[in-house]
């Protein structure tokens, strides 16, 4: 009797773990990416209750910018196996409304429960979807070997302390050397690409980052933050949508991109 338990228990643990695999996850993002570049929402992993925001706001998904067909220029993913969830940058300079989206899916059983969107174009702080391409073409983001990944807890740790000493100039952020941010449009690795140019000041404070949500892939050493970000916006002090992703490796930061929504051109800045 306790043997049968036992495997039942063991069964149900592996069904657990295979719950959410790494090519389910790549098989929906993929799948994301050609229903954005179509207008079309017939995505076949999609929860017909869906949850869905654009820059923290709740929406109708048939409204929304996943309805309109749009021209990707780059795309890249993250797959996050432990907590079921995606992100997916997606670089659109070239469409007709130039648009840079980050977004955040969340599954359960299978199925696409949540889609978060950080939604940018004109007027949104240092948007300029053009540079945001070129720069992001230039970068490296290849799965890095096994025997050199760093765990999803240095990975997160990374990103947390870079979040974190933007309120407390005593934090150490691990940047490595070298280091870029491509902030909008504006990249600081353009004049000095083997230099470590992604140090952040301590902003007036008081100032502190909430509403974290993370995705993680150990695979290719990357964290997307979707965050309130306070201060920047001169009409959301408290904090308007951004996300941060970001590339650790070898426990040091290699690439920042922010996307920040502002509530008037430039944030009123």
């Amino acid at each position: 009797m306790i043997y049968a338990v036992l495997l039942a228990c063991a069964g149900l643990a592996s069904q657990a773990l295979a719950a959410c695999t790494r090519e389910q996850l790549q098989e929906a993002t993929a799948a994301y990416v050609k229903a954005q570049a179509a207008g079309d929402l017939q995505i076949s992993a999609l929860a017909s209750n869906v949850s869905y925001m654009e820059n923290d706001s709740p929406m109708d998904i048939s409204k929304g910018v996943l309805s309109q067909a749009i021209t990707i220029d780059l795309n890249r993913s993250l797959h996050d196996t432990t907590e079921c969830a995606t992100f997916t940058e997606i670089s659109a300079a070239t469409n007709k409304e130039p648009y840079v989206i980050h977004t955040r899916m969340l599954f359960t059983d299978g199925k696409i429960t949540t889609i978060q969107s950080v939604v940018a174009n004109d007027g949104d702080w240092a948007f300029n979807a053009t540079g945001q391409l070129y720069w992001s073409q230039q970068e490296k983001w290849d799965p890095i070997p096994e025997d050199k990944r760093d765990t999803r807890e240095v990975i997160k740790a990374a990103g947390d302390a870079y979040l974190d000493s933007w309120g407390d100039g005593k934090v150490t952020a691990p940047y490595g050397t070298p280091c870029a941010r491509l902030e909008g449009g504006m990249y600081t690795g353009s004049g000095r690409p083997d230099a470590n140019t992604c140090f952040m000041p301590e902003f007036p404070q008081p100032f502190k980052v909430t509403n974290r949500r993370y995705v993680i892939d150990e695979e290719v050493g990357g964290v997307d933050i979707f965050n309130d970000f306070p201060f920047i916006d001169a009409d959301k002090p408290n904090g308007t949508s951004s996300t941060n992703l970001i590339r650790v490796e070898g426990g040091k930061i290699r690439y920042i991109h922010e996307v920040t929504i502002c509530s008037r051109p430039n944030c009123g800045r």
